[in-house]
């Protein structure tokens, strides 16, 4: 069984289908979706539901994102909703609109939403690995980690966890469009939604498949960006 890591996707799905067919999904394969899936590319929408087939299978689990963090937020008030759009949520809420002009929260399927609240989860552990959407506080568990840090605080040099697993993470968006690999934290947000790559990785092996919003594709090893 492979485990495979996959970062931040931000509604790019051209990428995101390039990367799947590279990659060529087994039935026991694992995938980890590290959350950030909607906002900055155009089509949130076709994510979503590329996610949801997936969990259907028993194959995903999906972390949330802040971005999944702030549309669920949307739904609570005219200032988080507002919030959100600063945030490019007008792009998800595009690739929703059923008549192309109006952005409407309404036009979101309760499926979608069921999906981002009660599916997602915040972090999930192997035997060798932890997953998180953005940071871990090494000093803290997994179960005790505060949300500013599991969502929103940068990839800069953390400690080694205090678990000895390997955190790999996403969120900090990596302009050079290669993992930055410490050894006991990666990060793999390569900026898919930029002039990056959409980035998984297999967590056992260390083979990583990267894919673009051009329909390109290109395959590496972990090793090869350690330090970077």
């Amino acid at each position: 069984m492979r485990i495979l890591a996959i970062g931040d996707i931000h509604g790019c799905t051209i990428a995101f289908d390039t990367l799947l067919a590279a990659v060529q999904l087994q039935p026991d394969d694992q995938i980890i979706t590290l959350g950030d899936y909607v906002d900055h590319g155009p089509d949130s929408k076709g994510i979503i539901n590329r996610l949801i087939a997936l969990h259907d299978t028993g194959q995903l689990v999906a972390l949330r994102g802040n971005h999944e963090l702030a549309m669920l937020a949307a739904r609570d008030s005219d200032h988080n909703e507002l919030l959100w759009i600063c945030c490019d949520g007008d792009k998800t809420l595009a690739s929703y609109s059923l008549s192309g002009d109006e952005l409407n929260l309404a036009d979101i399927p309760i499926t979608h939403w069921n999906f981002l609240k009660n599916v997602c989860v915040n972090w999930y552990e192997t035997d060798t690995h932890f997953f998180v959407h953005a940071n871990a506080d090494s000093s803290l568990s997994l179960s005790q980690q505060p949300d500013h840090v599991l969502f929103w605080e940068r990839f800069e040099n953390p400690a080694p966890h205090c678990s000895g697993k390997i955190m790999v993470c996403g969120h900090t968006s990596q302009k050079s469009g290669v993992p930055f690999n410490l050894g006991h934290a990666i990060c793999i947000d390569t900026w898919a939604y930029g002039k990056g790559w959409l980035t998984c990785l297999d967590v056992i092996s260390g083979r990583v498949w990267q894919a673009n919003q051009a329909g390109q594709q290109r395959e590496a090893w972990i090793d090869e960006f350690t330090g970077i």
